[in-house]
């Protein structure tokens, strides 16, 4: 019994920390709002870097770290992005990054986990809670990388940050849907 405790400990000592960058070609950030009270508008922003690390597979031990262009807000309407992109929502001409650093990440159950960070939207913080499932990790996409793949769901209130704009909240809801789907690269 000995043994088998000392080699766990050397296994997990010897673990280290590993950086895994975000693939582009295969993630992505998306949202969805209420428009009118009686349909949703989608969108998704289409520039961002995000690092992820992580001892092993272990989860627990990940640190999630992001950064989004909000220029490339992409609604497939380009006076709606035009118009996102302006003072009366995003102002990013002022704004131009949001961001996410993580704060904590609790496990619920097998591959689902509660993660908690700093989202930073107009200069305005918040703790945010995204539901966030691990999908696994594969050793060999074909092209000979490691991959690990995530999921990250979470709804926020634009208000919350500053993105006012129809304060009703009656032709652009208040509540925003976040779904983030992230497949990962081990840095070489």
């Amino acid at each position: 019994m000995t043994l088998v405790i000392a080699f766990t400990f050397a296994m997990t000592a010897n673990a280290q920390t590993q950086t895994w960058n975000v693939d582009p070609a295969h993630s992505f950030l998306t949202f969805s709002i209420k428009h009118l009270g009686i349909s949703f508008v989608e969108g998704k922003f289409d520039q961002y870097q995000g690092t992820l690390k992580m001892t092993g597979e272990d989860v627990m031990t990940a640190k999630f770290d992001f950064s989004i262009d909000v220029n490339s807000i992409n609604t497939g309407v380009e006076a709606r992005d035009g118009h996102l992109k302006s003072a009366d929502f995003f102002d990013a001409a002022q704004f131009g990054k949001i961001t996410f650093k993580q704060t904590s990440i609790k496990k619920v159950k097998k591959d689902q986990y509660r993660l908690v960070g700093d989202l930073t939207i107009k200069n305005v913080t918040k703790s945010v809670t995204f539901d966030l499932v691990y999908g696994g990790k594969i050793d060999n996409d074909g092209f000979g990388n490691q991959k690990v793949g995530f999921q990250a769901t979470t709804t926020i209130n634009r208000f919350d940050f500053g993105v006012a704009y129809d304060p009703t909240g009656q032709a652009v809801a208040k509540e925003v849907n976040i779904a983030v789907n992230l497949e990962f690269a081990k840095q070489k």
